[in-house]
């Protein structure tokens, strides 16, 4: 575990700070309500976590932390709370995401990978009618960080090869875990594959995220040291008290059909195999909710969660934490990962197969990623619809849940939709 912590004086304490102290401080922002947010953001190490236009940016990094193996969590949760201790924070608005603040993203696996808490020099955030900027150290004219970054450019001449595994290989891995399902060794696993784009020049990462974040609005999109993309399932929100966690599992392609489409969502809706897949996925997130909530709400049939290439099958599922004092949101997605959503069923039987067979490192595909405050309150996604950039080479990743009566073929094709995303941010005009 390495971490930098930076300090930096400011004029409005009463009292000095600790020498390595955080001094941080958020003020309220008149921000008009089409704002673009992601406009504000230079290409100084930028961090994204937005939805329908609101959410939270920042740039630079005034405290990093990365951790790796089956500690990563904890290690990040510790240095986390040191940081809180010494910062000196002065917040004006007091919405979760305000004052001091951290983005991060997870390894899938204990091994290999490494994971990352990072806390930005300057944070831009907006909530309906509420904008805030927090800055950390000193500032003397916080009035030039709004004014519009240099615009991104688009990645030029993009390709597109295949990564650890081609199509008709990985068919292969998803019929042996069909086999191995239906002699009774689990219930379900989650298999995933990767695409490699390499452009001609580095790639700013802002472009795709500006993509992403105008085609799938309903989606969080985000970006955190490199791993980015529009996710459509919530791992954990925690706020002031109350838990929210999105389940998806069971998918299928919209055709661009209206109709088309709203037959399919009831073919979805009835389908046995999606149906079973889904189950398995609400089941996990409940069993890992159920002992730090007094109540839960977990609904009895999902609803279909329509997105521009695909559509979910969703449970929403709530409780009221009653620890919130001693387990914070980061705390709540340690415990909820992986869930049957992204692993499987039994998890432990899952994760072993996955690594057995699935033949790549996952990195931080389908890792928690996302954000939380000095409270504890945050939200966490799983980093799915994703992709990892490297200077002109980004990493793309797609996964399809694999039960009894899967279809190696129909896999391949849903795991191909799942890449658009991506792949569209990086190509379009």
């Amino acid at each position: 575990m390495t971490s930098s912590p930076t300090p930096g004086p400011t004029p409005d304490q009463a009292s000095p700070a600790p020498a390595d102290a955080l001094v941080v401080r958020t003020v309220a922002l008149d921000l008009d309500r089409a704002a673009s947010l992601l406009a504000l953001v230079p290409a100084d190490r930028p961090v994204t976590w937005l939805r329908r236009g609101d959410g939270l940016v920042g740039w630079g990094a005034a405290a990093e932390v990365r951790t790796r193996g089956a500690t990563r969590f904890a290690d990040a949760g510790k240095w986390w709370s040191e940081t809180i201790a010494r910062a000196s924070v002065v917040d004006e608005v007091g919405e979760p995401g305000t004052g001091l603040v951290s983005f991060g993203t997870f390894a899938f696996a204990d091994e290999p990978g490494d994971s990352i808490l990072v806390v930005p020099r300057v944070v831009v955030g907006r909530r309906g009618d509420v904008a805030w900027l927090t800055t950390v150290g000193e500032v003397a004219d916080p009035a030039r960080l709004l004014v519009a970054a240099p615009p991104a450019s688009a990645p030029e001449e993009v390709s597109f090869a295949d990564g650890a595994l081609n199509g008709e290989q990985w068919m292969s891995v998803v019929a042996d875990a069909v086999a191995r399902i239906s002699a009774g060794d689990l219930e379900k696993v989650v298999l995933a594959r990767d695409l490699v784009a390499t452009a001609t020049e580095p790639i700013d990462v802002r472009a795709p995220l500006g993509r992403l974040a105008e085609t799938y609005p309903m989606c969080w999109t985000f970006h955190v040291d490199g791993m980015f993309g529009a996710t459509p399932e919530m791992l954990v929100r925690r706020e002031r008290g109350l838990v929210t966690s999105r389940v998806l599992a069971g998918t299928i392609r919209r055709t661009g059909d209206d109709d088309r489409d709203l037959a399919l969502a009831a073919t979805l809706a009835r389908s046995s195999k999606d149906l079973e897949e889904h189950e398995y996925a609400v089941r996990s997130v409940a069993d890992a909710l159920e002992p730090h909530c007094s109540s839960m709400n977990v609904p009895e049939a999902p609803f279909v969660l329509h997105l521009p290439n695909v559509m979910h099958l969703a449970t929403d599922v709530a409780g009221v934490v009653h620890d919130a004092a001693t387990v914070s949101s980061l705390q709540l997605a340690e415990a909820l990962h992986p869930s049957a959503a992204v692993g499987g069923t039994p998890t432990t039987v899952a994760t072993a197969l996955i690594a057995e067979i699935e033949g790549m490192d996952r990195d931080r595909y389908a890792g928690p990623v996302g954000w939380m405050d000095s409270s504890g309150d945050g939200e966490w996604g799983i980093a799915l619809r994703s992709a990892r950039v490297e200077g002109n080479t980004v990493r793309l990743f797609a996964g399809c849940g694999i039960v009894a009566d899967s279809d190696p073929e129909a896999e391949l094709a849903e795991a191909q939709a799942k890449f658009v995303p991506v792949r569209d941010a990086l190509t379009a005009d």
